[in-house]
């Protein structure tokens, strides 16, 4: 399916919010042995589309938090609630070797403005 959203379209567009962690050498597993813990927390948050932690193959520190939403409000809500809260209460916790799971963290935010699906080719 080609995703083409005209310069008109006026309804509510996916969103994607990407946090960029910094995690030094010997931190990767345990931030993913922490987001592996609560896997599914945030399934149920309504608008909610999906979520990836992708671990970088070439070198980078970054490992990179990527979720998709309906709409702003949507992540917004999510943020703004206990869930969240509860979710990232442990995310200072040193980690096995000692120092800080991650050192830095950015948030990125995209819309969706084109693109292909594997079933547009099927």
């Amino acid at each position: 399916m080609l995703v083409a959203p005209s310069p008109a379209h006026n309804g509510p567009m996916t969103v994607i919010k990407i946090n960029a962690i910094t995690v030094p050498e010997g931190s990767g597993d345990e931030l993913a042995g922490r987001f592996a813990a609560r896997i599914g927390a945030v399934d149920g948050q309504p608008g909610f589309e999906g979520f990836e932690l992708l671990r970088p193959t070439d070198g980078r520190t970054q490992w990179l938090v990527v979720t998709r939403w309906a709409d702003e409000a949507a992540f917004r809500a999510w943020t703004e609630s206990p869930a969240f809260a509860h979710g990232h209460r442990g995310a200072s916790a040193p980690a096995a070797h000692g120092g800080p799971v991650s050192t830095a963290a950015e948030l990125w935010s995209y819309e969706v403005a084109g693109g292909t699906t594997a079933s547009a080719h099927g």
